[in-house]
Order: structure tokens, then sequence, then C-alpha cells
């Protein structure tokens, strides 16, 4: 039986245990750099118990952000993602940056810069439209993302998770329903995953094997005539075929469409709202339940379409979603599964793993209510927890 707290490989590193904090964005970084009070968030994960925390979400270019608050990969944000990694690895865990570009999910009028989509659609974040990527655009996302990678390595993180998931632009380009192109970037799914190849391709020639590269792709987008798990198994071989990632996470949902999805459980619409300056938060109370559809709570909510990847592939998963039960943790890895990634349960809890391994009946304290989401617009947390 594969054991929870024993070491584990990813590609060129070794990581304590097979439990991941997963990527979800800090709010704690106002200025696009790394604060002290992002630093004793992932400390806190690290001290926790988990064998690595990942940072989210490092944008490869300043114009793929979510917003302007966003860490960019640039030279001035190396020396304090390298206080970070010292500080993490001094607390006993690994640490991943999360390195993407937002896409049809930046907001341009945060970033004053324009979101690009795979082709012009009107953006429901920046209020505006959004500029076709052409060739050009595309080869410098490609040429960013291994940049970013160097950029990572030099400030010591031990893996790149590259963020193939949720419509941002790598994903968008991935979606049937998004991507409408009719050069090589569109029509079959070789044409739509081209970018995703390149841009894993160039981040494994940018780093080879000094630290991990690992890429977090939605099995399916939950849109209908989006991309759906034929399809991403398909990209996922062709992936594994060309070795340039050690591992694959699996998610689902789309941040610009349907992000209720990935999460499940209660849809927080109220706090949505109350996040928001008008006009977009009187949008969010016309049209929030039709955004934010509500999809009942179950551990392991991915697990059956995962395990249709585990059937197809040799290339080392890691399972995302819901996951807050060491049994579950078990069976999963019996199941052939690498790697648990857990979010929200270790926003109520960071210290959760160390209880698991303590006490192996130890429950999970969150109930799923989503409310720790809209915190991301200011700093996000368990709202259930008194403020740190």
């Amino acid at each position: 039986m594969t054991e929870i707290f024993a070491p584990a490989k990813l590609g060129p590193i070794t990581l304590p245990n097979r439990i991941i904090k997963a990527a979800t964005f800090e709010g704690r970084t106002p200025k696009a750099l790394v604060t002290d009070d992002l630093i004793d968030f992932h400390v806190r994960h690290a001290a926790g118990g988990v064998g690595m925390t990942t940072v989210a979400y490092c944008a490869v270019l300043p114009e793929g952000r979510t917003d302007r608050h966003q860490i960019y990969m640039r030279p001035e944000a190396v020396p304090g993602l390298r206080r970070l990694t010292d500080a993490v690895h001094a607390a006993g865990a690994a640490v991943a940056a999360q390195i993407g570009h937002a896409g049809p999910v930046a907001n341009a009028a945060s970033n004053r810069l324009p979101a690009v989509a795979p082709h012009r659609i009107p953006s429901p974040l920046g209020m505006r439209m959004m500029r076709r990527a052409d060739q050009a655009e595309l080869d410098r996302v490609v040429a960013a993302h291994a940049d970013a990678a160097v950029l990572a390595v030099e400030s010591g993180f031990d893996s790149v998770e590259i963020h193939f998931g949720h419509n941002y632009l790598v994903s968008s380009f991935l979606s049937p329903f998004l991507n409408r192109r009719r050069d090589d970037y569109g029509g079959s799914t070789r044409n739509r995953a081209r970018l995703a190849l390149d841009v894993a391709r160039a981040v494994r020639a940018a780093v080879g094997d000094r630290i991990a590269v690992t890429a977090k792709l939605s099995m399916d987008d939950g849109v209908p005539g989006g991309f759906w798990l034929d399809e991403s198994i398909q990209v996922a071989k062709w992936l594994q075929d060309e070795g340039s990632v050690d591992a694959l996470e699996l998610t689902a949902g789309s941040s610009l469409l349907n992000p209720m999805y990935l999460f499940t459980g209660e849809a927080p619409r109220r706090e949505f709202a109350a996040a928001f300056p008008p006009p977009m938060s009187w949008g969010m109370r016309a049209a929030g339940s039709k955004f934010l559809r509500e999809y009942a709570f179950q551990e392991a909510f991915l697990l059956d379409r995962a395990r249709q990847f585990r059937a197809e592939l040799e290339l080392p998963l890691i399972l995302l979603g819901g996951i807050t039960r060491r049994e579950t943790i078990e069976s999963a890895l019996a199941e052939g599964f690498s790697f648990v990634a857990m979010a929200r349960a270790l926003l109520r809890e960071p210290d959760l793993p160390n209880r698991m391994r303590a006490d192996a009946a130890t429950p999970s304290l969150c109930v799923h209510c989503n409310k720790c989401m809209p915190t991301i617009y200011s700093r996000t947390r368990c709202v259930l927890v008194p403020a740190s």
C-alpha cells in the first residue's frame, strides 16, 4: 500500500509526502510582489504538513493577470519569491509556482492592458472587447512561459505548475466553444492543443530536470459544446508522449463561464456581489444564479472523471476536488493516483495533514460553504476562522 506520509518522487524532485496544497489565489500581493503576509500563508501550510505548497497565481505577462494585484514573473519579483521559497523550505515542505496567462479571464480594466482570447469576444470582467491573439502574441506567450519558469528556478522553486485549466488562455484555446479559429490553432483537437503543447515543450526545454514540471489540465469545462473528457484525455496523451510534464493535476470548470462546476457546494452569490463595485455587483445580484450555479458537494467529486485518465495514462496524476479525509487519500493512492491536492479544507485547517497523520480518523471542519471564494478579492481565508 502506498504510504501517504512517506517521501515521494515527482519528476526530478522528492516531496516529503503525497499531499499538495493546491493553488488558490491568495489575495496577499497588493503591489504584485511578495509580502510577508503571503510568506506567512504558505509557511503555515508547510508547517501544517503538506508535502508541497503552490503559489498562485504567477502570471507570465502583466496582461495575463486576473487583476493588477497578482504577481507577474519578472526580475523585480525574484528577491521576494526567494524569501518565500527559503521560508517554506525551512518549514519542511517543497514549493511550486503556478505559472500561466489568464487570457479571457484577465481583467483588462484592472490591468489597464487589453485582454487576449482565441478571437474577439466581449469580456464580462473588463467590460470591453478582448483582442484576438495573433501569431506574434502567441509566440510571445510561449516564450514568456519559458522565461517565467527560468525565473522560478532562480527563485528557488522546486516545481512549476502550468495553468491549462478553467478557460484561462491555454484552456480557452482547447475549448471548441471559445475557440472558433480557422487557422492552425483552431478546428481539430490537435490544432486547439497546439498552444498547450508548445507551452509545455518550451517550459521543459527552459528548465530541463532542474525542477519538476506539472500542468493543471481541465478534464472538462462544464459548458455545453465545450472541452470534454475524450479530447482532454487525448491532450494528456500527447503531453505524456512528449515527456514535457512530470505529472498532471486534473481539474474542471470555467472561471469565465461556470466556476461552481469546479468547487461544488453552496454558491456564495451574495458574498460575491458584495466583493465587486458597481456595476458588476448589480450584475451579480441580477444574474448570479446563472453564473454561480449550484452543484451538490460530495467528497472527491472529480474522482469518477479522473479514473478515466488513470485508465488511459502511465503519467503520474494528481487528484483534486473536495478531498477531506485520510481514508479518501489512501483509496486514491491505492487506485494509482500519485498525489492528492487539497485547497478549501486547508484554508480552514492548514495543519490538517499533520492531524491526519497523528489520527487517521481526523475529520475536516470544512463545511463547503464556499464563502472563502469571494475573499480572493481582498485576502483569501476561511471566513469561519478568526482573521489573523
